[in-house]
């Protein structure tokens, strides 16, 4: 099973579409899920013509995106338990504050944006992932997404850097 995860995308304000070195891992995605911060419901449309999709909202979101996702979501993935969350609030950097939500459930792995700083550590026995964002670097070298394989042997998690969105 092959997962595309992106987020902290803010279209159409940081991308009037999707980059084509994400559109090239999409094409063969069996799942999509959104870290939040979409910031536009033509980006879940967008998504969607490529394989499921499942996300949460982010504090940057509007209502029609908070009416359709969650804030948390837990969900299995093949026998990996993932959990997901935008990540914003106040104390603590954005992996800690994830953690702090799931803690308690000991998932396989914690799925998170808001900081659009790409992320991968293990911490307690989770693995905490930011794939960083697609459309909007901020002060980071390149733009990023991630892709999770989940496969008999167990998962892997990676990033995808690149330079241009266009």
């Amino acid at each position: 099973m092959k997962v595309v995860i992106l987020g902290d995308t803010h279209m159409p304000r940081m991308a009037k579409a999707l980059p084509p070195r994400l559109i090239d891992e999409l094409e063969s995605a069996d799942r999509i899920i959104h870290t939040g911060d979409w910031q536009s419901l033509e980006v879940f449309l967008a998504l969607k013509r490529f394989a499921p999709v499942d996300g949460v909202y982010g504090n940057a979101d509007p209502p029609e995106i908070r009416d359709r996702f969650g804030r948390e979501k837990r969900f299995s993935l093949d026998g990996t338990t993932v959990c997901l969350v935008h990540g914003d609030g106040k104390g603590k950097t954005t992996p800690l504050r994830a953690l702090e939500t799931f803690r308690d459930e000991q998932p396989d792995i914690i799925l998170f944006g808001h900081s659009h700083i790409p992320y991968h550590e293990q911490h307690d026995g989770i693995v905490l992932f930011n794939p960083g964002s697609p459309t909007d670097k901020r002060r980071q070298p390149e733009f990023s997404f991630g892709i999770l394989e989940i496969g008999h042997a167990g998962f892997a998690l990676r990033h995808v850097f690149y330079s241009s969105k266009v």
